[in-house]
């Protein structure tokens, strides 16, 4: 497999869009399944056992809220 190439990117999505793709990923977790998904045109592949946190941060800029899976 070729070595994939750094990338750090944030693609906002429309409501719908989100809503549809968190119901998915809720859905792989809870059955205990891969999942994949589709970002800035480029195809994930998320293992069943990824670890998922939420991370919070709080600046004077405003606030963040991430929900990460790493593998």
């Amino acid at each position: 497999m070729a070595k994939k190439g750094k990338r750090d990117i944030e693609k906002v999505y429309a409501t719908k869009e989100i809503v549809a793709k968190l119901r998915r990923l809720a859905d792989s977790l809870e059955a205990g399944k891969a999942f994949q998904i589709q970002v800035a045109g480029e195809r994930i592949y998320i293992p069943a056992d990824a670890e998922f946190s939420i991370e919070h941060e709080r600046s004077k800029d405003g606030e963040e809220l991430e929900f990460q899976l790493k593998w």
